[in-house]
């Protein structure tokens, strides 16, 4: 009964097609007999902004033409419209579409089109909206939101996201381990990005604050995965496809990494994965968790930077612990990592600060390099947004341990940038799920204070804290 119904329906829509004087009405309804509600199914997600454009991702129902209507007024009465993406299965009905000729450190607003048409469910809502980045060349304050591990298997319901919101942050970094797929299969990983986007809490939050992303070992294969991971070429689709990135590697050399100036600071998100050694190969200069292309791709631009703060952002701890040879994080590639931190000081380059994610709990930590006549590196840490958090072990122990590690629950970073003061300063402190912050003090980096010979990890450290590899 059901095939015949369809059948006449086709017919009928068929000799509509040549009959001009059948009601406009009729005609809509027929169509959409055929393709059912034009919508999204999820999203929108804001992307990487810069000062004159935007990228905003959504996932369609069906094979529709996608757009995006945008202003300056939340009515949109000013809006114009973007050129129309077509979706379809080849590419999973994702569109990514891009926004040009913006204006700097400006809020738009915005409403996704499908198939001509507000999609449905969002014909009554308000509009979304976003900011552009500041114009380049004007020192800016800004507030950056960061976090990682987010598993919805056992957190399916994801307050901290309400809790960032009420931040206002400029935009957030994912730090890997942004599903937890552990598998080799594509259609899993596929679904499990599907899941994680669909999160009510996150809703809001995707579409007005933008959202970059590098991977981790959750969301690049199976745990601990390195350059071996049979599906690594699968899971380097996926990653483009999901999110809307302002690059992913270079032309020379794939990858996750890419570089982004926000606000006057140069941000390196790197790639700790597609060309990582195993953990357990003895070190030396041939192990390598970043790959030589993206090593040298990154002292490249460290050097050509004039930034105050430049950001080395990883999934993995920047921390090296004796004990931990063979675990995850750069204790097990400690060649590497001292020769890119030699090359900052060899080079006179100012302004490196770290940032990591994966350890299950929020960290302010440091690396003394000025006992190597180098400055001092502050690592800043957040985990998890949506996973369990644990009492570090021994060989968790980092060089210096600024805070209390936070391993109350689920939290995410958030860092303060201003440029406008004569001595650019970075402020850096965790929250929970209700939004508070987690220490009593922030951590308060200075620009003066990351030059070669400056001594400063000791005046940041918590007073009640014993650090039990330097006191």
């Amino acid at each position: 009964m059901q095939r015949a119904k369809r059948q006449f329906l086709k017919s009928l829509a068929a000799a509509c097609a040549t009959a001009p004087l059948v009601p406009g009405f009729i005609r809509q309804a027929l169509a959409r007999s055929e393709t059912g509600y034009p919508r999204l199914v999820q999203g929108p997600m804001l992307g990487a902004v810069e000062p004159e454009r935007a990228r905003i991702w959504m996932r369609g129902s069906g094979r529709f033409p996608v757009a995006v209507r945008y202003g300056l007024t939340p009515e949109l009465s000013d809006a114009q419209i973007s050129p129309a993406v077509e979706v379809g299965a080849d590419g999973d009905y994702v569109a990514r579409i891009e926004l040009d000729g913006l204006q700097p450190g400006t809020r738009y607003y915005y409403r996704p089109y499908v198939n001509g048409d507000p999609g449905k469910y969002m014909e009554s809502t308000p509009a979304f909206s976003f900011a552009t980045a500041p114009a380049q060349g004007k020192p800016a304050r800004f507030r950056l939101g960061f976090g990682s591990c987010a598993r919805w298997q056992e957190f399916p319901v994801q307050p901290i996201w309400q809790a960032l919101a009420r931040w206002s942050p400029d935009l957030f970094f994912w730090l890997g381990d942004n599903i937890y797929a552990d598998t080799l299969e594509r259609g899993i990983m596929s679904d499990l990005y599907k899941i994680q986007r669909s999160v009510p809490e996150y809703q809001l939050f995707g579409s007005q604050v933008p959202q970059l992303a590098i991977w981790d070992d959750h969301d690049y294969g199976l745990n601990n995965h390195d350059r071996e991971n049979p599906a690594r070429e699968d899971s380097h689709a996926l990653f483009q496809r999901f999110w809307a990135n302002p690059a992913y590697g270079n032309a020379e050399t794939p990858g996750v990494f890419f570089h982004y100036d926000y606000g006057g600071v140069d941000f390196f998100l790197l790639d700790n994965r597609y060309h990582r050694s195993p953990n357990a190969d003895p070190d030396g200069p041939d192990k390598t968790m970043l790959g030589e292309g993206q090593k040298n791709w990154l002292k490249r631009l460290l050097k050509a930077s004039r930034s105050p703060f430049k950001m080395l952002v990883i999934g993995g701890g920047w921390s090296h612990n004796p004990d931990a040879f063979g675990e995850d994080n750069w204790t097990s590639y400690r060649h590497e990592r001292d020769e890119l931190f030699n090359f900052i000081r060899d080079e006179g380059i100012e302004g490196v600060i770290l940032m990591s994610g994966d350890v299950h709990r929020a960290e302010a930590n440091c690396i003394p390099w000025s006992e190597h006549g180098g400055y001092d590196l502050f690592e800043l840490v957040s985990s998890g947004l949506a996973q369990d958090t644990g009492i570090p072990e021994l060989i968790e122990t980092p060089e210096v341990r600024l805070r209390e590690p936070y391993t109350g629950g689920h939290n995410a970073g958030v860092v303060e940038f201003d440029l406008t003061v004569e001595d650019p300063v970075v402020r850096f402190n965790a929250i929970n799920i209700t939004g508070q912050t987690v220490w009593d003090d922030p951590v308060e980096i200075r620009a003066s204070q990351l030059r070669n010979g400056v001594v400063s990890w000791r005046e940041q450290v918590d007073p009640e804290l014993v650090n039990p590899r330097r006191d």
